[in-house]
């Protein structure tokens, strides 16, 4: 039988999401599948994310795709630009990992017992934003790295920071699930939209491997992720906008709902617009939409950006 090619990032995160994905499709299908590690902009780059730009780690792994050097590949789906490409399909979204942040602290601390003065370093403008808005006696520094980069700046013989804030997702994937000290509570970090999801896509016309990667897609996800990125693409904001999204299912009198919450953070902290909206699965892309035009009419565009 002929091995499929799966295309991956080479970093230790990047290649256990894809062992992930490759050990699933040969479940389901039968076919080996050998990983294929594509090198990216973000990954070369020791530049911050918001200045790199949208889609820095993914680029690569598209155009791989359609030159027909591999036959699919993994993305964080929290990476992806909010426009799709024509020629290539999410063929499946994978049940989604936790999507929440999480906190590695020395000696075990949560956040709120950090002393005042302790050192956070985190990646994201989304994560630095909402831990200025707890006003907390902290210093938020932004860092680069790869998940085991960042914890060694906790827990490593040099460390120079007291905590870092990271995705859940990405440190349970990496075995480190003993290293968080506290997962935090949505209302204190809402996740990024999509966060925790993995986007296994390939190209349109490759009508066989879409059906057979299709047995991978988990319905759930897929709506609380449409959802969440409809609101990201109305917004016009990119990932490494200040923009939060968080999808749960919900039993309503009528069967499942979603429960979408949405917020746009300034970049200090100093403003906020948190809202919520409700409503069916099938409506996922149309409750994201809702949610962002009420964000706008509240002025998250003023946000974007801002650190007055």
């Amino acid at each position: 039988m002929t091995s499929l090619r799966l295309g991956t990032r080479g970093s230790k995160l990047a290649l256990a999401q894809s062992r992930l994905v490759a050990d699933a499709v040969t479940a389901a299908t039968g076919r080996p599948v050998e990983l294929v590690e594509i090198s990216t902009a973000g990954d070369r780059s020791s530049a911050p994310v918001a200045q790199l730009g949208v889609g820095v780690f993914v680029s690569a792994l598209r155009d791989a795709l359609t030159e027909r050097r591999i036959d699919f590949a993994v993305h964080s789906y929290k990476d992806l630009p909010s426009a799709q490409p024509g020629a290539l399909h999410i063929a499946a979204i994978p049940l989604r990992e936790d999507p929440r942040d999480a906190l590695i602290a020395r000696d075990g601390r949560m956040l709120t017992d950090l002393p005042d003065g302790a050192i956070v370093g985190t990646g994201a403008v989304r994560r630095i934003a909402q831990l200025n808005a707890l006003r907390l006696p902290l210093r938020v520094t932004p860092i680069r790295g790869n998940v085991d980069t960042r914890i060694r700046r906790v827990t490593g013989p040099e460390a120079d920071l007291d905590a870092v804030v990271v995705a859940r997702a990405g440190v349970v994937r990496l075995g480190r699930a003993d290293e968080i000290t506290e997962t935090l509570d949505p209302m204190l970090m809402l996740p990024a939209p999509a966060q925790g999801a993995l986007a296994v896509e390939c190209r349109h016309d490759d009508h066989d491997l879409v059906a057979e990667l299709g047995a991978l897609d988990d319905g759930p996800t897929r709506a609380a992720v449409t959802a969440e990125r409809a609101l990201l693409a109305t917004l016009e904001a990119g990932c490494s906008a200040p923009v939060a999204a968080y999808a749960e299912f919900a039993e309503g009198e009528d069967g499942d709902e979603i429960y979408l919450r949405g917020a746009v953070i300034s970049a200090d902290g100093e403003r906020a617009i948190r809202l919520s909206r409700t409503g069916t699965p099938s409506a996922a892309a149309e409750i994201g939409k809702a949610l962002a035009a009420e964000l706008l009419d509240r002025g998250a565009d003023t946000l974007f950006g801002s650190t007055e």
